[in-house]
C-alpha cells in the first residue's frame, strides 16, 4: 500500500521561481517582502493562500500551477513539444509568409503616400485660386 506524498508548496514555488529565471530578491520585491522570508517560504512545505496567490501573481502563473506543480509534467512538455526537423512534418514556426507580410505593409505605405501627394495637389490648387482672386 503506498501513501501519496503531500506537495511541497516552498519547493514548487521555488521550481517555477526557477524557471522564469527569477531571483529570490525579485520575487521579494514583487510581493513587498525579504529575501530571507521567500528562502523560508520555499522551505516550507505549506503557504497560506493569499501568500500563494499573491506570488502565483509575481509569478505570472495561476495558484493553482504551484500547488499541482510536478518535475515529470515539465520534462514531459518539454519532451514532446521538442521539434527536430530532420524527423518531424509538424512545423512549429511561421504560420504566415513574412515577405508576403512585408509587400502588404509597402502596398498600404504606397496607397498612403499617393493619398498624401493628392491632398497636397487639391491645396495647392486651392492656394492657387485664392492667389488669383487677389
Amino acid at each position: 500500500m503506498s501513501t501519496v506524498k503531500p506537495k511541497h508548496i516552498g519547493r514548487n514555488i521555488s521550481r517555477i521561481r526557477e524557471l522564469r529565471d527569477m531571483k529570490q530578491e525579485a520575487l521579494a520585491q514583487a510581493i513587498g517582502t525579504t529575501q530571507q522570508s521567500i528562502s523560508i517560504i520555499e522551505g516550507s512545505e505549506s503557504v497560506d493562500d493569499e501568500k500563494l496567490k499573491a506570488i502565483a501573481e509575481a509569478l505570472g502563473v495561476p495558484a493553482d500551477v504551484i500547488r499541482n506543480f510536478s518535475e515529470e509534467a515539465v520534462f514531459n512538455i518539454i519532451g514532446n513539444t521538442y521539434n527536430d526537423d530532420s524527423y518531424s512534418t509538424v512545423n512549429f514556426g511561421c504560420t504566415f509568409n513574412p515577405l508576403d507580410k512585408l509587400l502588404e505593409a509597402f502596398d498600404k505605405n504606397e496607397k498612403l503616400y499617393e493619398r498624401l501627394v493628392q491632398a497636397e495637389k487639391e491645396k495647392v490648387a486651392l492656394l492657387e485660386k485664392l492667389l488669383d482672386k487677389k
